[in-house]
């Protein structure tokens, strides 16, 4: 086992290796463990760590690691939660939204595949594009900074605040600005802060599924209006208004999930006059513009830079560009919208912790920042470029209409007739892990689509295996369409 290998690797190693020893028996030293595998004493510690939560280790200071013996069995008898059933939807007869909540959306992008799995569905960015150094001194340094530790104000650190309005542009000032714990914290707070139970709210179809299960749990009303390369189509969306009422429509002018669409010059005036003529709100979703490509050229401002009445509620955040558990993002918005963000925001969740702020303040002022958004820019650059030519050599028969510029994901259209949780489970037994299509339309999807991300692999070397693998499932799902 080399020095890079994981902690999840050695501690699946150590659990292979259980049955050596008896419980309660000692297991070999960390200094051994070190020698055998070949890996850092920090990733010992951190796999016997891991065992130790799963209950498979006892950790004893001063005297080593030790196999757990099993619980005692415990006489209690088992409980009937049958009761449940009527107790969570008795009084839901006359719900409009059903108030069960469908996480598969978003599990799906959340979840690690099996060992061996290729992860095609990932959301993040893989481990070695992730600024870990620099996220770790700006940690250690945030904790020494007077205060640190104390309660933030509750908007959030003025100087991040700050931040967050020059990053957004045009008028925004740091007063307009609400720091917040994450995109989907963030977008969570928004829908709830302008919609009502029950009611209709605008969505891009397809659209990302966490947003869909966030307007369904708050028990939102999904209408889809279709988006095309450029973006959302404005006389749908004046459509969807007339036809609902609706007061808020969510979007991704920049790179959308899952199209990668980039919303046209010509349509960026014309859906905020819609949704102002319409008296809506625009909830402006800018989850990726740190992850624009080398070849990106120059981006479109964010559409709350181009509102002056208060029509856009914007949400910018960190966490695509940095880590899955850094999450730091910002609510920003004009008008009395803002207090009803504030004060949802402050009853959900009090403030964003205090000593996560100061770390991502001194992340975002350090050297270290731009020259990781160039390197991730450059990189993903290659990534893309390398899924888009393997698949167009090995599955020609899955539909890529549009290659973005920014952004982590590639979106295919899959051959008609072919259902695509068939796909994606051939995929899996094949050992690659991809998102089916279904999960991000809010009605019956007009095709059969899969969302491949290219940012949470290794490398080129293995998106190339990746698509390799997929042949073997498309082979399985349409015979006839063999390859040679």
């Amino acid at each position: 086992m080399q020095e890079r290998s994981s902690v999840g690797e050695l501690a699946e190693q150590l659990r292979r290796e259980f049955d050596r020893y008896s419980p309660g028996g000692k297991l070999p030293s960390s200094r051994a463990l070190v020698e055998r595998f070949r890996v850092s004493p920090v990733t010992v510690s951190r796999a016997l760590a891991q065992l130790a939560a799963e209950g498979l280790v006892v950790t004893r200071p001063g005297a080593g690691a030790f196999r757990a013996r099993p619980p005692r069995a415990s006489a209690a008898p088992v409980g009937d939660t049958s009761w449940q059933e009527i107790a969570l939807s008795a009084d839901g007869a006359g719900d409009l939204v059903p108030r069960s909540v469908d996480a598969s959306g978003v599990t799906v992008s959340l979840a690690a595949p099996p060992p061996g799995v290729i992860e095609f569905n990932g959301g993040y960015l893989h481990p070695s594009l992730q600024p870990e150094r620099a996220m770790a001194a700006a940690l250690a340094r945030a904790g020494r900074r007077p205060g640190a530790w104390g309660r933030p104000p509750m908007e959030g650190l003025p100087e991040l605040r700050e931040w967050f309005a020059r990053t957004i542009g045009g008028s925004v000032t740091a007063a307009e600005v609400l720091v917040s714990a994450g995109g989907q914290a963030a977008l969570t707070t928004a829908l709830r802060a302008l919609a009502p139970p029950g009611a209709p709210v605008l969505v891009e179809s397809p659209t990302y599924p966490g947003m869909l299960a966030i307007a369904r749990s708050a028990g939102l009303r999904p209408v889809p209006v279709p988006v095309d390369p450029d973006g959302v189509k404005p006389e749908l969306l004046a459509d969807a208004f007339r036809a609902t009422g609706a007061r808020a429509f969510v979007c991704q002018p920049l790179f959308q999930n899952p199209t990668g669409a980039v919303l046209a010059a010509g349509r960026r005036g014309e859906v905020l006059r819609i949704a102002r003529e319409a008296g809506a709100f625009v909830v402006e979703d800018d989850f990726v513009r740190r992850l624009a490509h080398e070849d990106a050229g120059q981006l479109p401002r964010p559409l709350a830079a181009e509102d002056a009445d208060g029509v856009v509620v914007h949400v910018g955040s960190l966490t695509k560009a940095t880590s899955p558990s850094f999450r730091v993002s910002a609510l920003a918005a004009r008008g009395p919208v803002l207090e009803r963000l504030r004060a949802i925001q402050v009853v959900d969740t009090f403030f964003v912790p205090r000593p996560l702020q100061e770390a991502a303040l001194e992340l975002v002022g350090s050297p270290a920042w731009p020259r990781h958004l160039r390197a991730v820019a450059a990189e993903l650059r290659v990534r893309r470029d390398a899924m888009a030519a393997a698949l167009r050599l090995r599955l020609p028969e899955l539909a890529l209409p549009h290659i973005p510029s920014g952004g982590y994901h590639l979106w295919l259209r899959l051959p008609d007739g072919v259902d695509d949780t068939v796909f994606t489970a051939a995929a899996l037994r094949a050992g690659v892990a991809l998102t089916p299509g279904r999960p991000y339309f809010s009605a019956e999807p007009p095709a059969a689509h899969v969302r491949l991300s290219f940012a949470a692999v290794a490398g080129t070397e293995e998106i190339a295996e990746g698509v390799r693998r997929l042949r073997a499932a498309c082979d399985e799902v349409l015979p006839a369409n063999r390859s040679t």
